[in-house]
């Protein structure tokens, strides 16, 4: 009985939803008409009258609510000028890199190691890989057999697989895999826990502690999901090897499962831009940038100096990063060296890796504010580089401004027609930025549209994030792992046997409902009584929303 009940009981509160967002704009839209009409304005539901004075009622809106709307709208405008100032600011770095050749190779030296006749492999320094895993079944062959075919001598080699794993058959899978790779001359260890403290940042660092990590000079770590190429310690290591500066060198990401499906298309231009702009201006400009986690090198002495690895956020890699370039450390982007990866195809994961990387940095910029701006070791325009670019604008800001200006802001502003919103803050900055973004993805150039449809969608989730983040409430520290479905090396989804698929209702995503329902109320409103086409937008807007909110995206 109470599974025919349950479609009854959504459509009963759907509709209570929708009145209730009718509902005001009803009564604003009976007020106008008896205006006109004079006399009070009077509107009766289920038999109550409901009754407004239109004097009244007009002096609040032009005393109180306009105002407060066009000081929100103003807000707004400077944001964009802001986030366009970035923008061009990124772009034209990454010009002069394109055009003057600034290269890593020709900006710090490199020289490919060579084994000494002499002292043979002694010539190479020792390597530690470190591999942390969570239940990691579908990709876990994958990632340790990438790792074990790095081409480096194997007596200066050491990997390392982190495996917290609950589940007793994984288990035995990942002793099975180190297992044979060690039968194969690989130096191989597998470290557990009793625990699971600290999720991802505890056990790296307790896989730090072990004697024989003592003997490495460097060390990498690839998530579970991440394969490297066989010359990745070659092109890599040689960075941190004549450049004693530099703490840091970063591959970026290449999206192996990018074709999946719609989503994780439009991942694949937002990760993208984020590499090349982002990150290669960063290391250009200021030899600094975020460590995304993963695919990356980093020197053991400077590690060990900015404190190691710390579970206080969520985002242990960025706050690492931080401390470490607050010392002086330099960091090296190399945007030619790629590392395979699977972007998360199903929509709740990917919610949850966003919670995660916009929650974690507010954290960790409200927990590092002061002691950015006590340190006396780095040049004032670097803190403020820290400070305002780095983690104000763009970790914080950007997120609450696309979110209520592209979907609060806008669609509000229907109904307050006196209040102008000019056509260079819709339309024309918007589309440079876009423009910008889509330059790092060619070949996605058709799908902007959708793209900036579902980074609107997703601003929302963010801006929760964030929220949470500064005020250091809720879900701050929650850790879900993101799900991996071991696909990416595949060219086709194979359903998967025994697992039930989840009813219709059960897809329902409140949040992006009740959104999609606002701005299509107000795009309603837009095409009946607006003088602009912002009503097409909206229409849009609120359509990505909806199918968002009913679980049609992602597979």
């Amino acid at each position: 009985m109470t599974m025919f009940l349950k479609p009854v009981i959504f459509l009963h509160d759907s509709c209570l939803a929708t009145l209730s967002l009718l509902f005001p704009s009803f009564v604003y839209l009976y007020t106008i008409y008896k205006k006109f009409h004079g006399g009070r304005s009077e509107a009766s539901i289920n038999g109550v009258k409901i009754s407004i004075e239109t004097t009244w009622g007009q002096q609040l809106r032009n005393l109180f609510i306009v105002p407060i709307f066009k000081y929100l709208v103003a807000l707004c405008l400077i944001v964009s000028l802001l986030v366009f100032i970035e923008g061009i600011y990124m772009n034209l770095v990454i010009l002069y890199v394109k055009l003057f050749n600034r290269k890593p190779e020709r900006v710090y030296k490199w020289e490919p190691m060579q084994e000494d006749v002499e002292l043979g492999h002694e010539s190479y320094p020792i390597v530690l890989v470190q591999i942390p895993m969570y239940n990691e079944k579908e990709v876990l062959q994958l990632s340790i057999g990438a790792a074990c075919r790095l081409i480096w001598p194997l007596d200066r080699l050491i990997v390392q697989v982190l495996d917290d794993s609950t589940d007793e058959t994984i288990k035995e899978l990942v002793n099975t895999e180190c297992a044979k790779w060690e039968s194969k001359g690989v130096n191989i260890k597998c470290e557990r826990r009793d625990n699971r403290n600290g999720y991802k940042a505890g056990a790296l660092k307790q896989g730090m502690k072990h004697n024989y990590v003592k003997l490495c000079n460097y060390v990498t770590i690839f998530d579970a999901d991440f394969q490297p190429e066989p010359d990745y310690l070659q092109r890599s290591v040689p960075f941190l090897v004549h450049n004693p500066e530099v703490a840091l060198v970063q591959a970026r990401w290449r999206f192996m499962n990018a074709n999946k499906c719609l989503m994780t298309r439009m991942q694949e231009m937002s990760l993208n831009y984020h590499f090349m702009a982002e990150q290669e201006s960063g290391s250009t400009r200021h030899a600094f940038f975020s460590f995304n986690g993963t695919a990356g090198v980093w020197r053991m002495a400077a590690m060990e100096e900015a404190g190691g690895w710390n579970d206080r956020t969520t985002v242990e890699d960025m706050d690492l990063a931080v401390r470490a370039g607050l010392l002086g450390w330099k960091f090296v982007f190399l945007n030619d060296l790629a590392v395979k990866s699977e972007l998360p195809s199903k929509f709740k994961a990917f919610r949850f890796q966003q919670h995660r990387w916009s929650c974690g940095p507010a954290n960790l910029f409200r927990k590092m504010i002061m002691e950015i701006i006590r340190n006396k070791r780095v040049t004032i325009w670097k803190k403020l580089y820290l400070i305002y670019s780095f983690f104000f604008l763009r970790k914080i800001i950007v997120h609450f401004f696309t979110f209520f200006f592209y979907c609060v802001i806008l669609p509000t502003s229907v109904f307050f027609p006196e209040v102008n919103i000019p056509a260079w803050s819709t339309i024309y900055i918007p589309s440079m930025i876009t423009l910008f973004i889509v330059i790092a993805t060619p070949r996605s150039f058709y799908l902007v549209i959708f793209w900036i449809l579902f980074e609107n969608v997703m601003s929302m989730h963010r801006t929760k994030g964030t929220f949470i983040g500064v005020l250091e409430r809720g879900r701050v520290n929650e850790w879900v792992v993101t799900e991996k479905l071991g696909d990416a090396l595949k060219t086709k989804l194979v359903p998967q046997i025994g697992k039930p698929r989840n009813g219709f209702f059960e897809r329902i995503n409140s949040k992006e409902m009740i959104m999609g329902i606002y701005i299509l109320c107000c795009a309603c409103y837009g095409l009946a009584f607006g003088n602009t086409l912002l009503y097409l937008y909206l229409f849009m807007q609120a359509a990505a929303f909806l199918v968002c909110g009913v679980g049609f995206v992602g597979t």
